[in-house]
């Protein structure tokens, strides 16, 4: 993240073992360049600035992937120099899963190697498709760390996977990790409705229109459609595809 000041150029941020490029005009009087102090995390940055364009090298500070970083960059009133590259200081998504597992109602994780505070993302295949259901924010540090996460079962083979989205837009995945539920198989009533659906057992729900929109979505055992139009809809429930006709 940049924020500008008047005379100061402030980027906060986590270190990804890259360096920082800076584009660096003359001053407005015409003697010298824009920037006359760098500093990182409070230190007096020892790199050649007087240049039209010039490095600041992170790497002899001694960070670790992830250690929080702030760099302030001082310039003369009237000018204002350019950083080229500030996303180098955005956590990646690099985490290596060391063990993935299901136990006492929850997905269990451990993972070293990150490199940066991100959400851990939960996600459960339902539906024929990836579902999230959980969120947990990351320790962002490169020694082991473990979360969990509370989960719901669906009847059968829970199929369960962590994902991390970084400021490029590319998820990376664990591996997926799998757990037999004893859970009978939840069905629904009527096919026919005018108020109120009604499941044998709570459960995950969606209910589309006949475009695929969304309508509904929750966990409950009923759901009242009292104000839907007339018509047939898409429900998901369990780990089945089913339909009904509002009346």
């Amino acid at each position: 993240m940049v924020s500008a000041k008047s005379e100061e150029i402030v980027l906060n941020g986590t270190f990804q073992g890259d360096n920082l490029f800076v584009k660096n005009p003359f001053a407005p009087s015409g003697v010298g360049f824009c920037v006359y102090e760098v500093t990182v995390n409070g230190l007096t940055s020892t790199d050649e600035i007087n240049s039209s364009a010039f490095e600041v090298d992170l790497s002899v500070y001694g960070f670790k992937a992830g250690e929080p970083i702030s760099v302030s960059i001082k310039y003369k009133e009237g000018c204002q120099p350019i950083v080229l590259n500030p996303e180098v200081l955005n956590a990646r998504a690099t985490f290596e899963i060391v063990n993935l597992n299901v136990a006492d109602g929850n997905v269990k994780w451990s993972v070293v190697n990150e490199a940066g505070s991100l959400p851990f993302v939960v996600e459960q295949f339902r539906w024929n498709k990836w579902v999230e259901v959980g969120v947990i924010n990351g320790k962002g540090v490169s020694q082991e760390n473990s979360y969990q996460s509370k989960v719901r079962f669906h009847s059968g083979e829970n199929k369960f996977r962590i994902k991390q989205t970084d400021y490029r837009g590319k998820p990376r995945y664990s591996k997926e990790v799998t757990f037999a539920s004893s859970k009978p198989e939840v069905d629904f009533s009527p096919n026919k409705v005018t108020d109120v659906l009604n499941f044998t057992a709570p459960t995950m729900y969606e209910i589309y229109d006949e475009f695929g929109g969304i309508i509904f979505k929750g966990y409950g055992q009923t759901v009242k459609v009292s104000g839907l139009k007339k018509g047939k809809y898409y429900l998901n429930l369990d780990n089945k595809l089913e339909n009904f006709t509002k009346k």
